[in-house]
């Protein structure tokens, strides 16, 4: 896919039972005009209108 790169977004939530804070993960379709991103390199997305059928999102910074 053209202009497009896969984003991981990573957060800690705390178990409820437990109170040990654990590492959730989800990955994102994010559009990358122009091919500005590069592999390891930490951005910033925010939601848009859909680009495609899984595309929501777009690379700011």
């Amino acid at each position: 896919m053209k202009d497009t790169v896969t984003v991981q977004v990573d957060r800690y939530v705390k178990h409820p039972k437990y109170k040990k804070y654990m590492k959730r993960s989800k990955k994102f379709l994010v559009h990358n005009p122009g091919n500005t991103a590069v592999i390891g390199e930490k951005v910033i997305i925010r939601e848009t209108r859909p680009i495609s059928k899984n595309k929501h999102f777009i690379i700011v910074k």
